[in-house]
């Protein structure tokens, strides 16, 4: 049997721990703002990513849940419950912060969705590890990065609404709740395709890395493109 939530309280706790150290370290000698603000930068990621791995724990809670409430077998819980029930619930944390701080820099807040879903991926990859073994070493290998990397795509499809859909109040809640039901359906697909045996599961490993490469030269050539209209 795993369980899950001894699981978290051995990986949750050095990190509270540095969480609180980091809290209670003080100002920087001769007041030096940028290194406070970098340190605070520091413990918002740790804290974001303590954050994704409880909302790990908590979806796994809520999509039994909800299995048994719909009477569900394993099979549709896997594909039609959890995918919904885990992007929504890495989406709340991010809008939480952003509604309650209202910070300065909407992309630079958005970020921390990354650390959530980083979080999020290293505790389910960790219980996958404690459930099945570690024999397999190349399958291990090959499912923690597509896991890690799926999650993190499905981040950055959030993140993306985060940045360029949230000032315009048209946008900014049909925008974005499409961008969820994206993430979500992508989750799905990729649920569906490493459930199966053989080149099918492989495929399923592989698309997301081929996504995150598509999306980084994305970023880039957005980013030069930026660069280029303010020049």
């Amino acid at each position: 049997m795993n369980y899950i939530e001894n699981v978290y309280i051995c990986i949750a706790a050095p990190i509270l721990v540095a969480i609180l150290a980091m809290s209670g370290a003080g100002s920087p000698s001769g007041g030096n703002k940028t290194l406070a603000i970098d340190r605070g930068n520091r413990r918002r990621v740790m804290v974001f990513l303590l954050i994704g791995m409880t909302i790990c724990l908590l979806s796994s809670y809520i999509s039994t849940f909800l299995a048994l409430i719909l009477e569900a077998d394993r099979q549709e819980a896997t594909w039609e419950i959890t995918p919904l029930v885990e992007e929504v619930m890495k989406f709340l944390p991010i809008l939480f912060y952003i509604l309650v701080f209202e910070p300065d820099n909407r992309e630079e807040s958005a970020v921390n969705i990354m650390a959530v879903a980083v979080g999020f991926a290293t505790l389910e990859n960790v219980c996958y590890l404690t459930a099945n073994g570690a024999a397999d070493i190349l399958l291990l290998g090959v499912r923690g990065f597509g896991t890690g990397v799926m999650h993190v795509v499905c981040g950055e499809i959030v993140y993306i609404g985060f940045v360029f859909l949230w000032n315009e109040f048209w946008l900014r809640f049909a925008g974005i709740a499409g961008l969820i039901s994206l993430s979500a359906t992508y989750h799905a697909i990729y649920n569906i395709l490493v459930a199966q045996d053989g080149v099918t599961a492989w495929i399923g490993y592989l698309i997301p890395m081929l996504t995150a490469v598509f999306m980084l030269h994305l970023r880039r050539r957005l980013r030069i493109a930026r660069e280029k209209s303010s020049s």
